[in-house]
């Protein structure tokens, strides 16, 4: 299981391609939320999810076994409740993932093993997008990033 924090800035700099697991097409949802943000910072999305056809513009898939093998998928981020986790988790492995990461909330050691057993990393209990802002600089927000900060509003900011 991984969570220190040099691991998790590895895993975000070494994926290219998330497979989204539970993925919902409506804006509100955390799962597109998150997916939007990481398709906006340069990662591309794959939708997995049965009720769509296509999801941020590309097309989505019912299973993880679905995506077509020309693409390499490097992360599984699963919304699915703990319980539903083991067998994504054997899904992601046959799929050659890297990573199964497992969102806020979502914790499953036997899911955990089993991707290990198959050479995955875990990550369980945390938000990829939260991660990404956190360890790659997406918290720009007032200034977080710039190395300046200030009690003072900037004039700029619409209120």
């Amino acid at each position: 299981m991984t969570a220190d924090i040099e691991t998790l800035r590895k895993i975000l700099i070494q994926t290219k391609v998330i497979a989204v697991v539970g993925l919902s097409a409506n804006w509100w949802r955390p799962s597109f939320f998150a997916a939007k943000y990481m398709q906006d910072h340069g990662y591309r999305i794959i939708p997995v999810n049965p009720n769509y056809e296509e999801i941020l513009g590309e097309r989505c898939y019912p299973s993880l076994e679905d995506i077509p093998k020309d693409i390499e998928v490097d992360m599984v981020d699963l919304f699915q409740r703990s319980e539903m986790t083991p067998p994504l988790a054997r899904s992601a492995a046959a799929i050659g993932a890297k990573v199964l990461w497992l969102q806020l909330g979502v914790r499953n050691d036997e899911a955990a093993g089993l991707a290990v057993a198959g050479g995955l990393d875990v990550v369980m209990d945390r938000c990829v997008k939260i991660e990404h802002g956190r360890l790659l600089g997406g918290l720009n927000l007032f200034g977080v990033t710039t190395k300046v900060i200030s009690a003072k509003r900037p004039k700029w900011l619409v209120y």
